[in-house]
């Protein structure tokens, strides 16, 4: 943020470089200069609509509506003035298929990834090509990918797919928006089931499986490539320069990955965001039918991704339904919701919550499965409600790592980042709960990530690692409570088991 007179003025005429993250909540930008401070930012929220039971969609057009706010929000405060915006680079939260037409008209809301209508597609997929998609995608079938959500809309909405002529994703939509140009990069390729990892190219025999023409989808280009400059019209819309080139990008766990400083085999991510990931860094891809494995943005460098659907969204959920009443003295929603679960003790004096608002990921693959709060009593308030919700989120990340850990992936470090990660509180639950010294870098968001590719892009840093070196700061290193571990480890196993119990019951209800 603005700093001081005199740090103003160090920064007059200075490059600037421009993160756009779309991410599933809302979307934040970051602006930055090239040793990685940041000068300014903004962060705006956007709906998800839940028309039944287990979908998810948004409107993009919200999307670019959120990003044009922020910037115009920030051109009236001066930010732009006295820095020469070098490059922009946007990322996204991936799956997002954003159906356009001819005339490159919205043809329907995008059905996000956390949604889970197309479960049964999914499992006839795994049931009938899943060695194919597997060996091609080095990913299994689920609801969250594109391939099965395109084959529910060709079989329930079948008046779609003649009109469809060009298939985006969010964060590719909104850099259509800004530059007029199409495509998208091959890490965000890799998140469809459509993409063969091996050739690096779309798979027209894996495309024939949704009913899709390879026409509709959009050219291959590296997250670090130009893909276009700010259009006249968009820099009326925005507030941005015109002629700014923007750089590809990538999808928003990469980015986060790369802004957290994680760009060396065995370095760990614990992603604690609307959604909830374990990334560990590898030198190869580790294909495994419970993880998903995806490229970095550092060429030759890969990750494990371990994910857990509903994260910090489980907080920003039980904000909006249980919290809008709270007399919060003026303080942020989030710090007073925070300041109740302080007076909750290690284990919110026995009530448990299961995180899966929307079905699971890893490592059960479960779409029935639904959040639950067990063991409520009488005695139980509402900070030992909030406090349930962060132990069970850290409880289903730590549930993801047992998977990296039976896979003997080595981890050496482990850096915590997301929105979530800024809580005190949240971030010591989750310290104490895995047992590990957990590295809080100082900026380590998707924005950021977008930022300091976008320098890599326009050739201000001189590699992808250089842009870390320079521009990475850590913010401070928690060490975890050994007798408050050894509280949680028991806890656990009771998290394990009421999992188990619950399980089969979820999956006759939905029946």
């Amino acid at each position: 943020m603005p700093g001081s007179a005199k740090e103003d003025k160090e920064r007059e005429d200075m490059d600037a470089l421009l993160g756009i993250d779309i991410g599933t909540g809302g979307c934040k930008i970051t602006m930055i200069d090239t040793r990685g401070n940041v000068i300014a930012g903004g962060f705006q929220e956007y709906p998800t609509h839940h028309p039944q039971s287990g979908w998810a969609e948004q409107n993009p057009a919200d999307w670019y509506h959120a990003v044009c706010g922020i910037l115009k929000g920030m051109k009236a405060k001066g930010v732009f003035e006295g820095s020469a915006i070098r490059a922009i680079s946007v990322d996204g939260s991936t799956h997002n298929a954003v159906l356009l037409g001819k005339d490159l008209e919205i043809l329907r809301p995008v059905i996000m990834w956390t949604d889970q209508r197309s479960r049964s597609e999914a499992e006839d997929l795994e049931q009938k090509n899943g060695k194919l998609i597997f060996e091609t995608t080095f990913q299994r079938p689920a609801p969250t990918w594109t391939l099965p959500q395109m084959l529910w809309l060709k079989r329930h909405e079948p008046g779609i797919f003649p009109k469809i002529a060009h298939i985006l994703f969010a964060k590719d939509y909104v850099r259509y928006r800004l530059t007029g140009e199409i495509c998208t990069d091959y890490i965000e390729a890799q998140g469809t089931l459509f993409y063969d990892v091996k050739n690096r190219r779309w798979s027209e025999e894996l495309c024939a499986l949704a009913g899709i023409s390879l026409k509709t989808l959009p050219p291959l280009v590296n997250p670090s490539a130009i893909a276009g400059a700010v259009i006249s019209r968009a820099s009326v819309e925005t507030g941005l320069p015109e002629g700014v080139p923007v750089i590809a990008g990538a999808s928003d766990s990469a980015v986060e990955d790369y802004a957290a400083g994680a760009v060396e085999p065995g370095q760990c991510v614990i992603k604690l965001a609307t959604a909830g990931n374990v990334n560990v860094m590898t030198s190869s891809p580790v294909q495994n039918r419970r993880t998903i494995t995806y490229s970095h943005v550092v060429p030759g460098l890969w990750y494990t991704v371990t994910a857990t659907n509903s994260a910090a969204i489980c907080m920003r959920w039980f904000r909006d339904n249980f919290c809008c009443d709270s007399n919060n003295n003026g303080k942020n929603i989030y710090a007073h919701m925070e300041s109740e679960a302080l007076k909750s003790p290690v284990g919110a004096r026995g009530l448990f919550f299961h995180p899966y608002l929307q079905g699971e990921r890893s490592p059960y693959w479960d779409s029935d499965l639904r959040a639950s709060f067990t063991g409520a009593a009488m005695s139980h308030t509402r900070g030992d409600f909030i406090r349930a919700i962060m132990e069970g989120v850290a409880f289903s990340l730590l549930d993801c790592k047992r998977v990296l850990d039976e896979m003997k992936i080595p981890v050496t470090q482990i850096r915590l980042i997301g929105g979530g990660a800024k809580s005190g509180l949240w971030s010591r639950i989750v310290c104490d709960i895995f047992g590990k010294e957990l590295i809080r870098p100082e900026s380590g968001d998707a924005s950021f990530g977008a930022a300091i590719l976008a320098g890599v892009g326009a050739g201000i840093f001189d590699n992808e690692k250089d842009a870390v070196a320079k521009c990475m700061k850590i913010k401070d290193v928690l060490v975890p409570d050994e007798r408050n571990h050894e509280k949680y480890t028991k806890l656990f196993q009771a998290y394990l088991r009421i999992h188990d119990a619950l399980s089969d019951i979820y999956k006759n209800i939905n029946k």
